[in-house]
């Protein structure tokens, strides 16, 4: 996957990076200090961006990022005070600059995606051995942290062990971050679940304040970087009700053979997906 063009120019900022879904702008005054993070209604699936947009899914992301960021006050959050452009106004975070570290914190409750795949083959996850005979989407005898590399632009994340997360950042940055993440998935499982939501897997994003301060950043427990399941249909043995962009899979499994460039998505299934995000805000917010 390239990197897309920006959406929109900003004034007072400079576009500098465009990732599948959002793009980062950094102040036009040349200062380092703070970035703004705007969320696109860009989808994608399979490495791939895909046509068209999800409407308003710039905005919802943007929403409950910033709904989850305030119920984990207790966690440092890469926020700052300032004001948003009108061009961007309820799609981008006003963020202070971190020293990112290259891991994807991954947690997951339950098994499914690639855990479930991985889990086959090994009967583990991620170099964590797990029970024998589980299917997929059962839930864990207790989550478990399966971290992913984040690899170069147009290359694929890959899995990762917690020995060589110690390799690649250092034993003391490595425990904490699976500490963190496992502390924040609690607290996030339990919140959804009040809420009749259960939260079957997720990944944070962490870097280094100007402090050495750990710090949460990027997104955190959307549509997009989690796996959110209807607690009373998984109860009853729905294990696809998802409210996530597992709808988009699963036409373009059903239509598309992954090998050159996907088909565009036809209006039905960008709604259904649109109205998949608008019910988890809802579910969770009560908004």
């Amino acid at each position: 996957m390239t990197a897309q063009s920006p959406t929109e120019q900003v004034p007072g900022w400079a576009h500098t990076y465009s990732g599948k879904v959002r793009d980062l702008y950094t102040p036009a005054d040349g200062s380092s200090d703070r970035m703004l993070v705007v969320a696109s209604d860009r989808v994608s699936a399979f490495d791939h961006v895909l046509e068209p947009g999800i409407p308003g899914k710039g905005k919802l992301l943007t929403e409950l990022s910033m709904w989850w960021f305030a119920q984990l006050s207790e966690v440092p959050n890469h926020l700052v005070d300032g004001d948003i452009p009108a061009a961007v106004a309820g799609r981008a975070m006003l963020v202070k600059t971190l020293d990112m570290f290259p891991v994807e914190c991954v947690v997951r409750g339950y098994l499914s995606g690639s855990g479930w795949v991985e889990y086959q083959q090994s009967q583990s996850v991620c170099g964590v051995a797990l029970p024998s005979g589980l299917r997929d989407g059962d839930r864990l005898p207790e989550p478990i942290y399966t971290p992913a590399w984040k690899a170069p632009m147009g290359e694929h994340d890959e899995n990762i062990t917690f020995e060589r997360t110690v390799q690649l950042v250092g034993a003391e940055a490595a425990t904490s971050l699976r500490d963190l993440s496992l502390q924040i998935f609690h607290r996030a499982s339990d919140i959804a679940e009040s809420r009749g939501v259960i939260l079957a897997d997720t990944k944070f994003e962490f870097g280094s304040d100007e402090n050495g301060v750990i710090t949460l950043g990027d997104e955190v427990l959307t549509s997009d970087s989690s796996r959110y399941w209807d607690a009373e249909l998984y109860n009853s043995g729905d294990r696809t009700a998802s409210f996530d962009k597992q709808i988009v899979r699963n036409w373009l499994l059903a239509h598309w053979d992954r090998v050159g460039d996907p088909p565009v998505l036809p209006p039905e299934i960008v709604e259904q997906t649109a109205s998949r995000y608008r019910e988890l805000i809802n579910r969770l917010t009560g908004a």
